[in-house]
């Protein structure tokens, strides 16, 4: 794969998608939104998908831009727990054991940058919208994040997909201008390993041993510190979150605990016809913002970057923090 987002010549966008009983459970440690690796695979899934169907659409880049969601969880105390369902009895009688599912409903679009031969150059004929109108359909009848697409409550206008062609560098800018602002309101998950980078070498600081594990966990809280006051001064309490906006831990995708392993050498797999390794999630820091921060389509837009030397799989994001930015 690439280090940089690869590159599309257009922007299929499909608004308002109502999915019921999404996973919320990201990772092991963290919960509130699918991970953006689902998102990914959903992408690769919908492109195989639409081959099969006869369109020739090739998908290298995905966004996800959440416009309402409730998990599902109890609510009235300090301490949330996760609404859970009963399973079925075993066969003996006896109860079985409870598996713990995360669940969320969600309104979203999504926003994925694609290559085509026959789409037209303005993206604005018939059969752009045709297309868009069909992939809308195919990935209505698929899963989300394990969640089950539903008829969405949104006006029908909100609801079209529509294909808008990125080929021309100079109108560009102004197009994805427009996009974005009509994908408000709503909030779009942009990547933050440089607040990451940036905690570890302040911790280091104060202490050389400190891990990217420990800035990772000091950004995931807020840290409050005493301040004593001096002359006049009053003494106060302080916290680091000031100008860091909304952000979050998150799980960015699966590094590898061993090698890989023979099509049907590793038991109970899902698929034995295919290599298998185990892995362990990664983490890093996002950040929920608003689109209208963003200043191109690549700031929005999540690919996969996959490094076999290393073992690697990872999402990534080519979100830069630029000086126009203000997030106090």
């Amino acid at each position: 794969m690439a280090d940089t987002c690869p590159h599309f010549d257009y922007l299929l966008v499909i608004p308002r998608l109502q999915v019921q009983n999404a996973n919320a459970l990201s990772s092991p440690l963290t919960h509130g939104f699918p991970a953006m690796s689902a998102f990914v695979g959903l992408m690769w899934a919908l492109e195989r998908k639409v081959h099969d169907a006869g369109l020739d659409l090739q998908f290298n880049a995905t966004a996800v831009v959440a416009h309402r969601h409730e998990e599902q969880i109890t609510k009235g105390g300090f301490v949330h727990s996760l609404r859970l369902t009963r399973n079925p009895i075993n066969r003996d009688g006896s109860t079985a054991a409870i598996v713990e599912e995360g669940r969320i409903h969600l309104d979203i679009s999504l926003v994925f940058g694609v290559r085509s031969a026959t789409l037209r150059a303005d993206g604005s004929s018939a059969e752009a919208e045709k297309i868009a109108h069909q992939v809308r359909d195919i990935l209505s009848q698929m899963r989300i994040a394990g969640g089950s697409v539903i008829p969405s409550t949104a006006p029908p206008r909100k609801q079209r997909p529509y294909i808008v062609s990125m080929i021309d560098e100079d109108e560009r800018a102004g197009l994805f201008d427009q996009i974005k602002l009509r994908l408000l309101p709503g909030f779009v998950l942009v990547d933050r390993t440089d607040l990451l980078e940036q905690r570890h070498q302040a911790l280091q600081a104060l202490n050389p041993e400190a891990s990217k594990l420990d800035a990772w966990l000091s950004l995931s809280r807020i840290n409050w510190t005493y301040t004593s006051g001096e002359a006049e001064q009053k003494a106060q309490w302080e916290n680091d979150r000031k100008g860091l906006g909304w952000i979050v831990p998150i799980p960015v995708g699966y590094g590898a605990l061993g090698e890989l392993q023979a099509p049907g050498s590793v038991a109970h797999v899902r698929d034995e016809r295919t290599h298998f390794r185990f892995v362990e999630s990664l983490y890093s820091i996002g950040e929920w913002i608003s689109p209208h921060r963003l200043h191109s389509a690549e700031q929005l837009l999540w690919y996969a970057d996959s490094a076999p030397e290393e073992w690697r799989y990872r999402c990534r994001n080519d979100y830069p923090l630029t000086p126009t930015d203000d997030f106090s």
